[in-house]
Order: structure tokens, then C-alpha cells, then sequence
């Protein structure tokens, strides 16, 4: 004879009785998710500190070479909203996969273009292009997967691990591709990177499942942990009887690009996207090339802003749940990512300033983990605003942070030539304020999830958009 699972009853056997165990499958998912996170970047970065050889070897300028970058993050942007569709309609376990293996090949394809041939340069951009697209599907299948199993009151720290993924995996490309290209040449790092990420993708199929509900190793402990996590309350806790479950009710397009919120965020992340994008694309080659540092201290010092990125991304996620609970959504999720990106560039700003190459790379670094700071807001209040469409109404946001990073790709390199790299970090700090104040108009209680009552028939509950203000919170 057995317990009862509830507790309330004792058999008199139930002394030998071992209670279930509780599990913590979600965040072995999510630590999986920072080490997919980590290996995209990895795939990303991998050519700027490739740049120096590869412009060798084709004789490519770097206006050139700008256009190889840009072609990456342009592919990434224009399939985000696609992407997120995708981890909407067939979940983001094979989504993911799907995508780590597309991006694999092409991550090996790069080292494939073939020396002195013609056109080699748009190869690259090809090759660059077709990259990013697979890379798109990653963090709107992370914010979906986000969405169906973590409860809003933990959104802050799992987004912040997932995120912390990019400083893991941008701060680890610089010594890692730089000992493969001085003892086995340029072309074995995306070999490298390629079978990396293909292990990673390999891993994540056989262990995730896209709901709790579907996995094996999930306890009746922690699904009740996670579903009791995701409900839509009234104010004040009233809940409505009969409320459809808003976690399954996808967002029609319409009341999506209607959404102030949904603007605001992109615009913000645009800002994002483009700052970010110096770091990823160019840094190690300011240092090398404008700052005179060598191969070796530029591998070490362009760690700097990724290792940052890495701790900020943890605190900020941790800061964004502490926040929320204590002082209300809208600071913990809005006005902490408005004043980490008002920091950010007060940072960037003066650390164009500073003369000696090692102080200003630390400087910037602090620059690159403030901005970080706000990563986990973007991507948890999307989550909040959307439910069942949270991939793709966050890959319609990331759309706009990667169309930042297309910009800075190409944009940067002109600035730095025609009026130096010290107007080119400006421009990056005047962006990140211009984000910062966007923030200010974002309201995280504005679901655009509709919720209906069965008692009112089609009467919409949260009907705030036309209201002007929140009839819904989520705990």
C-alpha cells in the first residue's frame, strides 16, 4: 500500500514509502539553451577573428569584408519573424535542431570557398547569408520554449542564462580560433566550430520535448510547479471562471503590429542590435588594427566585452525577477533595461575617449555587459505580452536587432574611414540612449494574448488596447 500523492492520508506502510523526487528538468533545458546559444556565437564571431586572414588570402578590403558581416545578420533578420512561426507551429525542439544543422553545414561551407577563385567575396556573402537564416530560428524557439515551461516569476534568470550564452560563446572565440588558425590554419576553425555545434544540436533532440507535459523525466512536482506558474489572473487575484488557457491561443498579426509595446521593443532592440554588433563584428579588429595590439593580447582583451556580457547577463536576469516581485513588471523588466542601456553608453562614450589601448578596451567592455544588463527584459516581456505566439512576436523584435546589426556591419567601417572609429562608438552611444528612452513607453501588463471568459461569451477580458490600459497581470 502507497501514500497518497497528495499527503493527506497514512497508510501504515507509508513510513517506507520514498516520496517522489522533484525535478529541475526545465533548467537543464535551459542550460542546454546557453550552450546552443553559445555555439551560435561562436559561429557567428568565428569570422572576425578570421577577418585578418581571409582578407589576405582574397584580397578583400574592409568595406569588403564589412558586406560578409552584414550578410549574416541580414539572413539572421529576414527569417526571424519565419523562424518564430516555425517554433509557433511545430514547437521548438525539432525547430532547433533543424536549425543547428543548417547552420552547421554552413558554418563548414565558409571554409570551402576556394582560394583565388572569382567572386569569391560574394561566395562569403552567400554562404554568410544562408547561415543567418538557419541561425534565426534559436532565441524565438528559446522564447517559446520559455514560454511553455517556465513560469513567469523565473522568465528573468532563464532568459538571462540563455543569453548569457552569446558572452560564453563570443568570449571563447578569440582564443579558440586563434590557436586553430596558428597551428592548423583559418579554414580548421569552421571545421571546428561546424562538428561543435552539430554534437550541441544532437544533445538538444534527444533531450528536450516541446511542452512539460510530453517529457518522460519531468515529476508530477515540477509540471504542477510549471503550469501553476503560468496562469493569467484578474487584479487583485480575482481569476474569471471558465478562462481559456492563454498559453494556447496564438495572436492574430493585426493586433500585433498595432501594439505600442511591440514597436517600442523593436525599436529598443534595433538600438540593441546595432551596439551589440561593433562588438561582434569589428572589436577585435579595432584593436588590432587602430588600438596596435598584437595577435595574441587582441585574442585576450576582445574576451573582455563577451566575458562581460556573460556575468551581465546572469545579474541582469536575476535583478529582472527580483525587481518584478518586488517593485511591480515595469521595473523590473522596463525601466532596469532603460537605465542598463543609458549606462551602456555613457560607457561606450568615454571609452572612445581613453588613449591607451588596454584601458579602453576595458572600459568598452563595461559598456558591452551594461547593455547586457537589459538582454533578459527584451525577451521575458515578450514572452509576458504573447503566450502561445511568443516566437513569433520575439522574432519580430530580434528582426529589428538583427536589421541593427546588417546596418553596423557595413555602416561602422564607412563611419570609422570618413570621420574615425571615435565617431564610430558615438553613434553606437546616441543609439543606445535612443533605446533607452524607448523603453519608457513599454507597459508588460498589455497582453496582447486574448483571454475570453465562457460566461461572456466573445467578450475579450484584456481588452486594454482599446481601453488604453491593463485589465490582465500574469503570475
Amino acid at each position: 500500500m502507497g501514500a497518497p500523492s497528495n499527503g493527506a492520508e497514512r497508510g501504515p506502510w507509508s513510513c517506507f514509502v520514498t516520496p517522489e523526487k522533484t525535478t529541475r528538468m526545465r533548467w537543464f533545458l535551459v542550460f542546454w539553451l546557453f550552450v546552443l546559444s553559445a555555439v551560435s556565437y561562436l559561429d557567428r564571431v568565428n569570422i572576425s577573428i578570421a577577418g585578418g586572414s581571409i582578407v589576405d588570402a582574397y584580397h578583400l578590403t574592409d568595406i569588403e569584408l564589412g558586406r560578409v558581416f552584414s550578410a549574416l545578420v541580414a539572413g539572421y533578420a529576414l527569417f526571424q519573424t519565419f523562424g518564430g512561426y516555425l517554433a509557433d507551429r511545430f514547437g521548438p525542439r525539432r525547430v532547433l535542431t533543424g536549425g543547428v544543422v543548417w547552420w552547421g553545414l554552413f558554418t563548414a561551407l565558409t571554409a570551402l570557398v576556394p582560394a583565388n577563385v572569382r567572386g569569391a567575396l560574394w561566395l562569403f556573402v552567400a554562404v554568410r547569408f544562408f547561415l543567418g537564416a538557419g541561425e534565426a530560428v534559436i532565441y524565438p524557439a528559446a522564447n517559446q520554449f520559455v514560454a511553455r515551461w517556465i513560469p513567469v516569476a523565473e522568465r528573468g534568470i532563464a532568459n538571462g542564462w540563455i543569453f548569457a550564452g552569446v558572452g560564453a560563446g563570443a568570449g571563447l572565440t578569440p582564443p579558440l580560433i586563434t590557436y586553430l588558425m596558428m597551428h592548423y590554419g583559418w579554414r580548421s576553425s569552421f571545421w571546428v566550430c561546424a562538428a561543435i555545434g552539430l554534437l550541441a544540436g544532437g544533445v538538444w533532440f534527444v533531450a528536450a520535448r516541446d511542452t512539460p507535459e510530453e517529457h518522460p523525466r519531468v515529476s508530477a512536482s515540477e509540471l504542477a510547479v510549471i503550469q501553476s506558474g503560468l496562469t493569467v489572473s484578474m487584479p487583485n487575484n480575482e481569476t474569471p471562471p471558465a478562462v481559456e488557457d492563454a498559453s494556447k491561443v496564438l495572436v492574430p498579426w493585426k493586433r500585433v503590429v498595432r501594439s505600442r509595446e511591440v514597436w517600442a521593443l523593436t525599436i529598443s532592440y534595433f538600438c540593441y542590435g546595432y551596439v551589440a554588433w561593433i562588438f561582434f563584428s569589428w572589436f577585435y579588429r579595432y584593436l588590432a588594427k587602430v588600438r596596435g595590439l598584437d595577435l595574441k593580447a587582441s585574442a585576450f582583451y576582445s574576451m573582455l566585452p563577451f566575458l562581460a556580457m556573460l556575468v551581465c547577463c546572469l545579474l541582469g536576469g536575476t535583478l529582472n525577477d527580483r525587481l518584478t516581485k518586488w517593485r511591480g513588471a515595469r521595473t523590473g523588466r522596463c525601466y532596469l533595461a532603460a537605465f542598463a542601456m543609458a549606462v551602456a553608453g555613457i560607457f561606450i562614450a568615454f571609452g572612445s575617449q581613453v588613449e591607451g589601448a588596454r584601458v579602453a578596451s576595458i572600459v568598452l567592455a563595461g559598456g558591452a555587459g551594461a547593455l547586457y544588463l537589459s538582454q533578459s527584459s527584451f525577451w521575458s516581456v515578450t514572452a509576458d505580452i504573447a503566450g502561445a505566439s511568443a516566437g513569433s512576436v520575439s522574432g519580430f523584435m530580434n528582426m529589428g536587432g538583427q536589421i541593427g546589426g546588417a546596418v553596423t556591419g557595413s555602416l561602422t567601417p564607412w563611419i570609422a574611414a570618413r570621420y574615425g572609429w571615435t565617431a564610430s562608438f558615438l553613434v553606437a552611444a546616441t543609439l543606445c540612449l535612443l533605446g533607452a528612452v524607448s523603453w519608457l513607453v513599454v507597459n508588460p501588463l498589455n497582453t496582447l494574448t486574448p483571454v475570453r471568459c465562457a460566461s461572456s461569451g466573445n467578450a475579450e477580458l484584456n481588452s486594454h488596447q482599446s481601453a488604453g490600459k491593463p485589465s490582465l497581470t500574469v503570475h
